[in-house]
């Protein structure tokens, strides 16, 4: 596990940011702690608490190898077959993914293909990132900001105090950034293929999205932000305006280059 402090001003104060970065469900993980528990023992023993829930949740449901969820998807067993913790979990997510799907007109759904193979990794992500963020949002006096894979469930101890600001990448050339956006207590997730390739699609009809390079969405939680921006990414076309019509905040970046506000 690596990890480094630093010192940045806010408001002409210098505040102590503490940073690790651990490698979880194929991704690298970051967090950011500010304040009364930042790079100590106590903010420490929470990071750690918070990789070990991401690493429970992965062996429970990765598709990249053998897994209760790869097995319930070929029919070798039923929720009802894990132990009772483990199923409540599974039948959170699934209903999840049901809500989406109804809620997308189907263009979301975490059975995919003509085999209609059980993948729920479009809310495992995020959902897993928004339950593991509880370990480091229970310290006292300490800002968090935990995040992966363009997802991040930020916190701010003050609600009046220095927002986090997440920048959001230009998916034509990820190295600049096309908006900044305060949090001091939500979520923000962005959907888009400049860094993971054609892995969204429309599950009605299995096309890659074309008009759409990338959609954000602000949210009270990171299950919420995730699910809806891969959905709209999904959608394609209809992304922007289907947001909308949900009350989404967020910032769709069109195939054109055209940045398109929500909220």
């Amino acid at each position: 596990m690596s990890a480094v402090g630093t010192v940045s001003a806010v408001a002409g104060v210098d505040v102590r940011t503490w940073r690790a970065v651990e490698q979880v469900m194929g991704l690298p993980v970051s967090v950011a702690l500010r304040g009364r528990h930042a790079g100590d023992a106590v903010g420490r023993a929470a990071w750690t608490a918070a990789v070990a829930e991401l690493r429970a949740l992965e062996d429970l449901f990765t598709t990249w190898r053998e897994s209760p969820i790869t097995r319930i998807g070929r029919g070798e067993l039923t929720i009802d077959d894990l132990p009772p913790a483990d199923a409540a979990l599974v039948a959170e997510v699934l209903a999840v993914g049901e809500r989406a799907r109804v809620d997308s007109g189907g263009a979301f759904d975490v059975r995919r293909g003509p085999d209609r193979a059980l993948d729920p990794s479009g809310v495992v992500k995020g959902w897993a990132i928004q339950r593991a963020a509880r370990h480091l949002q229970a310290l006292p006096d300490t800002d968090s900001c935990l995040g992966g894979g363009g997802d991040l469930a930020c916190s701010v101890a003050d609600p009046a105090g220095e927002p986090w600001r997440i920048g959001v990448e230009d998916p034509s050339g990820p190295t600049r950034v096309v908006a900044t956006i305060p949090v001091r207590r939500g979520a923000v997730a962005t959907s888009g293929l400049a860094r993971r390739g054609a892995h969204v699609v429309d599950a009605r009809s299995g096309r890659v999205p074309s008009a759409l390079a990338s959609v954000t969405v602000v949210a009270g939680d990171l299950t919420t932000a995730d699910v809806d921006a891969t959905a709209a990414l999904a959608l394609d076309a209809e992304g922007a305006d289907w947001l909308r019509s949900r009350g989404r905040t967020g910032l769709v970046v069109h195939a054109d280059g055209r940045l398109e506000v929500l909220g």
